[in-house]
């Protein structure tokens, strides 16, 4: 069986049938021989193998979740998963480390090329101007070094740091990259991992999901490379959630909203996360008045700012958490957005 079925299969037992374009990312995918690694030259390679891969298209195509079941086949190889800001952090950080030196990103280069065999950079996204100024020459030194890389992006490189400073020098250096790499645009009318959780909403009244049954939709639908930590950092705070995964976050209802958050750190998740999972509900009363109204005020901002929020009830109706008095008010709207906020309608904006 080839590589591409394998994967195929795989996105098939996760209740996802690959469309045409997938399937072309896949095969595409299967191009980039690990086994090789060769200075890039400008004729190059003689065969049908690729340097590397700059996946670009709409959220929920498949993008990541693809390249993970590309990268978990060859896990015997040497791999490096970055998301984009933790990627740039990292350069930033060794930058500094090694300040003194005639060349600190030759001397970066080097380190991941003895470390790695291939790079995938997720949800390629420049906006500082420090970073546009140096993102561009290190994946050009990267791929020329020999080092296969996969880069996942919502932009085309061309539309990559729009307006922003000294964009002609970044435009250049990325115009040199993606011509050693594939560019791939991931096309398709249907967000597949949204289309999952709105059948999951409609199946789910009344039912009861576990931590295990969460996590492996969480895993099915946005990839196997999560970071499963006790706590996430928002503003320059630490506060207790479930895990903390790109794109997505999870918290509990009861832990997450006995915490000391306000509007900023809502306004903060909407913009760094996708979606918010939450589970663990129960029905509160005025003993429990802050605990509501920091919901309220997260289902507020978030409704604003368009998040789509995958509740998990677990038998408990949305209109019964809050039973007390004090809140009526700012309740009846909280409940008619949550009531919104669960329909293909909202999801699918």
């Amino acid at each position: 069986m080839s590589d591409t079925q394998n994967i195929i299969d795989k996105l098939k037992n996760q209740g996802l049938e690959p469309n045409l374009n997938q399937i072309k990312l896949i095969s595409n995918l299967n191009r980039i021989n690990l086994k090789k690694r060769k200075i890039f030259k400008i004729n190059r390679l003689k065969n049908d193998d690729l340097n590397g891969i700059y996946i670009w298209g709409d959220v929920g195509r498949g993008k990541t979740l693809i390249t993970s079941e590309y990268l978990s086949l060859n896990d015997d190889f040497r791999i490096k998963d970055f998301h984009y800001i933790d990627f740039m952090n990292f350069v930033h950080d060794e930058l500094n480390n090694h300040s003194g030196s005639k060349n600190p990103l030759k001397i970066v280069t080097k380190s991941l090329f003895n470390s790695y065999d291939l790079l995938f950079i997720d949800e390629f996204q420049v906006e500082d101007v420090a970073d546009a100024m140096i993102v561009g020459d290190l994946l050009n030194k990267i791929v020329d070094k020999g080092m296969k890389i996969i880069l996942t992006s919502n932009a085309h490189p061309n539309d990559l740091y729009e307006n922003g400073l000294q964009r002609q020098k970044f435009i250049k250096s990325m115009n040199i990259f993606a011509d050693k790499i594939k560019i791939f645009k991931l096309e398709g009318d249907v967000d597949y991992r949204t289309q999952n959780l709105i059948e999951l909403n409609k199946n789910d009244i009344g039912s009861r999901y576990s931590e295990h049954e969460i996590l492996n939709i969480i895993t099915n639908n946005f990839g196997l490379d999560f970071i499963k930590s006790e706590s996430i950092e928002i503003n320059n705070r630490k506060f207790k959630c479930k895990l903390a995964l790109k794109n997505l976050l999870w918290i509990e209802f009861n832990s997450f909203f006995q915490q000391p958050l306000g509007s900023s750190d809502y306004k903060f998740i909407s913009e760094k996360f996708d979606w918010v999972f939450i589970n663990n509900f129960d029905v509160c009363s005025d003993e429990k008045i802050d605990l509501v109204r920091r919901f309220i005020s997260f289902i507020d901002i978030a409704y604003i700012e368009k998040v789509k929020v995958k509740f998990f009830f677990n038998k408990i109706k949305d209109k019964d958490i809050y039973s007390g008095d004090r809140l009526e008010i700012l309740w009846r709207r909280c409940h008619s957005r949550l009531m919104e906020m669960q329909t293909f309608e909202y999801l699918n904006k």
